[in-house]
């Protein structure tokens, strides 16, 4: 069967073929392990970050400014849910490439490609699956949740869900990835292939940090950026629609490089093309301008009468920062500003120069001084103030400023609680329920029934 075929599909149904995929899984040991391995790591993540908020907690209860800065997405959340991080970054890939890679070493993609599935079908089925995979390593995150509730935390759901579709969208490109490599090489080496791309992101992205220019650039399109923004609270649909794409990218990669008995050469024409639409449809969700702060206390954004008018300047800013990247204005200037121009402005053009400045001093006497421009005039200012910098951006744009009212303050929620007596659950509980499950599966108990009776 040629490969541009097998690309349209096939006619067989996919219902069996996802229950045969679904069989490899569970019965492969590299599923169970990780299932063992995930809920010390959560109960570990939850328990210590629960200890570090009630500390946080106790002097928060006696000023009210302190309190509302205790949100428990950061000091709950975000901290539970880097196990998962881990976890997908470091086990799952595991799981990823054991669905092709156990194929190829028995014998059994051969024969599963010469049935009446498309590529698309046994892709579909294979990635279907591990998302299956990847909803049961949720089931210890969901129950720290439960647990935070119970001691009675607060939880918000716009927050929780963005954070959770962050960690879903990059679970996605781990298994692009997996997948793609465990087609192209076999066993330890695609392993190894798949950690280097994660841990590449994940160095890539420490790496840049404090660093501008082509470094900076490239770093922002790492996993790790990419998650950071879910983390932040901030939902991007252009973030969505280039790890849909990418994924996309991925598996067509996938499909082009399984069949064994292809030419190399044809598969790097076909991998090539693959490519080329990839890169277009990233272009194209690049510019997907739509943001939306999923944070209760709306810290990414501006007060809505700001971001009313702002959204509706259509001609461009420019922005020219002579700060360096490391120093900590820009950082603030970039978290509180600059950030939140780009998501709501409709074109934010953003130059950062430093010429040689150090963070101890500069002979330069431009250094730390911000150029904005819009309309043929600009304005300079050294501020990184939101409330000085926005009522120059009005003047240059010729609107009046909005008025003052006065927003609803987060009243931020302290929490002393203690979750240590919940270890039991997450150390001995889960992967006791683990271990059962495994057993049932793997036919032992039945086995071991069936000897009793013998005896």
């Amino acid at each position: 069967m040629r490969l541009a075929e097998r690309l349209t599909g096939g006619s067989a149904p996919f219902l069996p073929l996802f229950c045969k995929e679904l069989r490899d899984l569970f019965a492969g040991r590299a599923l169970w392990v990780l299932l063992l391995l995930v809920p010390p790591l959560v109960g570990y993540s939850f328990i210590q970050a629960v200890a570090l908020y009630a500390e946080a907690s106790r002097s928060a209860m006696q000023f009210s400014a302190v309190a509302r800065g205790l949100s428990p997405f950061d000091g709950i959340e975000v901290p539970t849910f880097g196990a998962l991080y881990l976890a997908a970054t470091f086990l799952f890939p595991f799981i990823v490439i054991r669905t092709i890679g156990a194929e190829k070493q028995n014998g059994g993609l051969k024969l599963l490609l010469q049935m009446p599935y498309g590529t698309p079908a046994l892709l579909g089925a294979k990635l279907a699956v591990l998302l299956a995979a990847w909803g049961l390593m949720l089931v210890p995150f969901l129950c720290a949740l439960a647990i935070w509730q119970m001691l009675g935390g607060h939880l918000d759901a716009s927050e929780t869900l963005n954070l959770l579709l962050g960690h879903l969208l990059y679970a996605l490109v781990i298994c692009g990835i997996g997948l793609l490599m465990a087609a192209i090489v076999d066993g330890s080496t695609a392993a190894i292939a798949t950690l280097a791309f994660t841990i590449g992101f994940w160095v890539l992205d420490f790496a840049a940090a404090g660093q501008g220019g082509f470094v900076q650039d490239i770093a922002a399109l790492s996993l790790t950026a990419m998650l950071r923004n879910f983390e932040r609270g901030i939902f991007s649909l252009a973030v969505v629609g280039g790890v849909i794409a990418a994924t996309a990218g991925l598996l067509t990669l996938t499909g082009v490089w399984l069949p064994p008995g292809l030419a190399t050469g044809r598969k790097l024409m076909f991998s090539a093309l693959a490519v080329a639409i990839t890169a277009i449809a990233l272009l194209g969700a690049a510019r997907l301008h739509v943001y939306g702060d999923m944070t209760q206390d709306r810290r990414n954004s501006f007060p809505v009468a700001d971001a009313d008018i702002l959204a509706g300047l259509g001609g461009q800013l420019t922005i020219t920062v002579n700060l360096r990247p490391q120093d900590p204005r820009f950082v603030d200037m970039n978290r509180n500003l600059l950030g939140r121009l780009d998501r709501t402005m409709r074109d934010v053009r953003i130059v950062v120069v430093s010429n040689g400045a150090s963070l101890f001093g500069t002979n330069d006497a431009d250094y730390g001084l911000v150029t904005y421009a819009y309309g043929g005039r600009a304005a300079s200012s050294r501020s990184t103030s939101p409330e000085e910098v926005l009522p120059l951006i009005y003047r240059l744009a010729g609107v009046s400023p909005p008025p003052r009212s006065e927003e609803v303050e987060y009243p931020g929620y302290p929490l002393v609680a203690d979750a240590s007596s919940t270890g039991g659950w997450f150390f001995a509980g889960l992967p006791f329920l683990t271990l059962i499950g495994w057993a049932v599966q793997s036919g032992m108990l039945r086995r071991m029934r069936n000897a009793w009776r013998r005896a």
